[in-house]
C-alpha cells in the first residue's frame, strides 16, 4: 500500500497522520488532491463506526487506492454515553462552547464524572477490504473549563493519570496519549503488518 486518501481536508488531521506514518513508505493524500471529491458525507449513523464506514465507502467507490476515515466522540458514563456520536452537535451545530456548557450543566448533580474519548478509524485498502481500528483515552470531566489549547471538549477533559486537561497540555503531550494518536498508532501497526 503506497498511498492513503483521507476522507478529509482538515489540515490538522493531515499533519498528525503524516507525522505518525512518516517513516513508512506511504503517501498521505487529502480529498482536495482528487477531482470530484469535494462533497460532504452526512454523518447520520448511530455509531462512530457507522459514520466512519459511511465516509470511507463514499470515497472508496470513486478511487482505486486505500481510503481512511474517522469519527470521534466523548462518552460520559453517568449520562448513558452522552454526547457520544453526537459530540460535535450536542447543543447546536458545531458550537464547541455551547457543547461544553450543556455537558457541564448535565453533570451538575452527578458524582460519577468518568468519561472516555474514542476515535474510530475505518481503513478500506486498495483491495476494498474493510479494516476497523480504534483508539480510546479514559479520563473524567472536570467542573470548570481549564486551559487555552485544543478544541472541542479539551478544556473539560482530564485524561486518566494526569491532573490537567487536554487544553492545558502542549500539543506534544496531548498527542502522546490522545484517543486519536492511539488510533493512529494502531493504524500504523496494521499498515506494517499489511
Amino acid at each position: 500500500m503506497k498511498k492513503i486518501l483521507l476522507s478529509t481536508d482538515n489540515k490538522n488531521k493531515l499533519k498528525e497522520i503524516k507525522e505518525i506514518l512518516k517513516d513508512l513508505d506511504i503517501e498521505v493524500l487529502a480529498k482536495s488532491d482528487f477531482e470530484g471529491l469535494d462533497f460532504e458525507v452526512v454523518e447520520d449513523k448511530d455509531t462512530l463506526y457507522g459514520n466512519a464506514l459511511k465516509k470511507a465507502l463514499a470515497i472508496a467507490d470513486k478511487v482505486d487506492i486505500a481510503v481512511l476515515s474517522d469519527d470521534t466522540g466523548l462518552f460520559v458514563n453517568s449520562l448513558n454515553g452522552e454526547p457520544g456520536v453526537h459530540s460535535a452537535r450536542y447543543a447546536s451545530e458545531h458550537d464547541d462552547k455551547k457543547n461544553r456548557e450543556k455537558l457541564l450543566k448535565n453533570l451538575e448533580d452527578k458524582e460519577d464524572r468518568s468519561a472516555y474519548f474514542k476515535t474510530q478509524l475505518v481503513l478500506i485498502d486498495s483491495d476494498k477490504n474493510i479494516i476497523p481500528i480504534e483508539g480510546v483515552c479514559e479520563g473524567e470531566i472536570c467542573k470548570d473549563e481549564r486551559g487555552e489549547a485544543g478544541f472541542g471538549y479539551d478544556s473539560i477533559f482530564i485524561p486518566k493519570g494526569y491532573d490537567k486537561t487536554f487544553a492545558e497540555m502542549t500539543p506534544e503531550e496531548k498527542n502522546k496519549i490522545s484517543h486519536r494518536s492511539r488510533a493512529l498508532q494502531n493504524l500504523r501497526k496494521r499498515l506494517i503488518e499489511l
